[in-house]
Formats: C-alpha cells, sequence, structure tokens
C-alpha cells in the first residue's frame, strides 16, 4: 500500500498526465527510484544517466538503415530507456525532498540534448543510404519544429489548467522569483560556480520571455472560479496532453521498431499539427466564452 500511496503523490493531476507516463513510464521508473532509495544516487545523476542513455540511442540510430535496422530498434530501447529515467529524477527528487534548482534547469535541458541526439542519429542514418539525403533532413527539420510547436502549446495549456484550477501563482513568475533567490544565496559560495553559471543563464533567458510576455504573465486572462474553469477545460486539457513529448517518444518508439519513418513523419506532421489545430480552435471558443462573461472584449 505504501508503493501505491507514494505513487500517487508522485503524479500531478490524472487530467494532466500523459497516458503513456501514467501506465508505462511513470511506474517503472517508480520501481527504480524505490530500488535506490536508500543509496546514494541524486536526482541529478539521474538526469546525467537519461542524457547518456539519449546520446547513445542516436549513435545506434546512425548505424541503423532501412535495409538493416537493428541499429534502429536498439536506438529505440536506448531512447526507451531516457525516457524512464527523465521520469525517475523528478520522483526521486519529491521523495527524497532533495532536488535542486540547478537541477531542474538540467532536467530540462536533458529532452532537448537526447531528441537532438536521436533525430542527427536518424538524419544520419537515412542520409547515408539514400540518393535523397535532403529529403530526410527536410522531414526532421519539419517534424522537429512541429514537435517543438506542440510541446510548447500543450506546456503552456496544462501550466494554465493548474494555475486556475489549483488557485496558484503563475508558474512561470514563481520560478523566476525562487531563482532569483537561489542565485543571491549561493553568488558568493566557494565552489558553487556551476550552480551559478547554469542558474545565471536561466535567468537571462527566463527574463527575455518575460519581458515579451510581461502582461500575460503579469494577470490572468479572465476571470474565473476554479471549479467554473475545470468544468469547462477537463476535456479539451486531455486532448492537449494527448499531445505532449511522452506520445511523441513513443510513437518514435515504435515506428524504429517496425522500421516505419515514414509513418512517423505522417503521424507528427499531419496528425499531430492537425490536432493541435482542433485543439486550439476549441480552446479559443472555451476561452472567448469566459472572456465574455469577465466583460473583457477582444
Amino acid at each position: 500500500m505504501s508503493w501505491y500511496s507514494d505513487y500517487k503523490k508522485s503524479l500531478k493531476m490524472l487530467e494532466v498526465e500523459e497516458i503513456f507516463d501514467l501506465f508505462f513510464y511513470r511506474p517503472l521508473a517508480f520501481v527504480l527510484v524505490k530500488i535506490i532509495y536508500r543509496t546514494n544516487i541524486t536526482p541529478n545523476q539521474l538526469t546525467i544517466g537519461a542524457i547518456i542513455m539519449g546520446v547513445i540511442g542516436g549513435y545506434f540510430y546512425a548505424q541503423g538503415t532501412p535495409l538493416s535496422p537493428t541499429p534502429f530498434i536498439v536506438g529505440a530501447l536506448f531512447f526507451m530507456m531516457f525516457n524512464i529515467l527523465d521520469c525517475s529524477d523528478g520522483q526521486l527528487a519529491r521523495l527524497k525532498k532533495n532536488g535542486t534548482r540547478t537541477g531542474r534547469i538540467i532536467d530540462g535541458l536533458a529532452d532537448y540534448i537526447a531528441v537532438i541526439a536521436v533525430y542527427i542519429g536518424i538524419g544520419i542514418g537515412f542520409a547515408n543510404n539514400t540518393n535523397n539525403p535532403a529529403l530526410y533532413w527536410g522531414l526532421l527539420a519539419i517534424t522537429g519544429a512541429s514537435i517543438t510547436l506542440q510541446a510548447i502549446l500543450v506546456d503552456y495549456y496544462r501550466n494554465r489548467f493548474l494555475d486556475y484550477v489549483l488557485e496558484r501563482k503563475s508558474t512561470f513568475e514563481e520560478d523566476l522569483d525562487e531563482f532569483r533567490q537561489e542565485y543571491e544565496s549561493i553568488k558568493n559560495k566557494k565552489g558553487k560556480w556551476f550552480d551559478r553559471t547554469i542558474i545565471s543563464i536561466y535567468l537571462k533567458y527566463s527574463g527575455f520571455q518575460n519581458n515579451l510576455a510581461a502582461k500575460k504573465n503579469s494577470e490572468k486572462l479572465f476571470k474565473a472560479t476554479s471549479a467554473d474553469f475545470y468544468a469547462k477545460n477537463k476535456t479539451i486539457i486531455r486532448f492537449w496532453v494527448l499531445l505532449g513529448p511522452t506520445s511523441q517518444i513513443t510513437i518514435l518508439i515504435l515506428c524504429s521498431i517496425f522500421n516505419h519513418f515514414d509513418i512517423y513523419f505522417w503521424i507528427m506532421i499531419v496528425g499531430f499539427n492537425s490536432m493541435a489545430l482542433i485543439n486550439w480552435l476549441v480552446q479559443k471558443r472555451i476561452d472567448k466564452g469566459f472572456r465574455v462573461i469577465s466583460g473583457i472584449t477582444e
């Protein structure tokens, strides 16, 4: 029972959890966390391990060809291990209460590093074994841009949903405040140069983002009670999280195992982009209803 109780505590609201995370990656990650819980392994070490798995996966993708797909399968398995480790670092940090703000930044970078490594690997694997390498690099570029846009939309609407339903301060503002305080507390400490550098870069980047969207981050878009916002958004948020990074990773893994990257490109470029557009149109209609109720005109 304690395992189940601890596992539930490691989750966000079920409405914003990705389906593959909830029933596959997070349970496996949680078993790993329970196994290593009493060791000296830290969340940051798990993050580094995840990055290594992603880079190794990218290497194997680069060795594969359409006629010799075994390296694709091996690469897919390493990519799956990346995602399990990527889930486990946060779970370990929450259970041990030993997460760091530097670790949160590195955890965010891990996703980009692993996906870029795998995409480059796929590009090299196909480019070296086709008469038209530009086609595959072009498809990868379009797919990369697509999943980036999808991830941004999912992250934005998921965080907004949690902000309203949990009646919490914008996580963007809260994170900036916390990182500023952390930086002030370590800026004169010896041996903290790495943390200072990482947090300083993050603050400059986030400050730039904040200036671009100062109005949006300074106040909520419209007035809504927690219950009303939940009632009107509980369905659409589930469609948003279907487009999340874990779905993207899982589809790539399955298409790699069956050697059908063409299906992956079709799903990401046509299927997921179409779904994102439909979600956005539906979300805009829902938001417009709140603006009318709040007396806000566009």
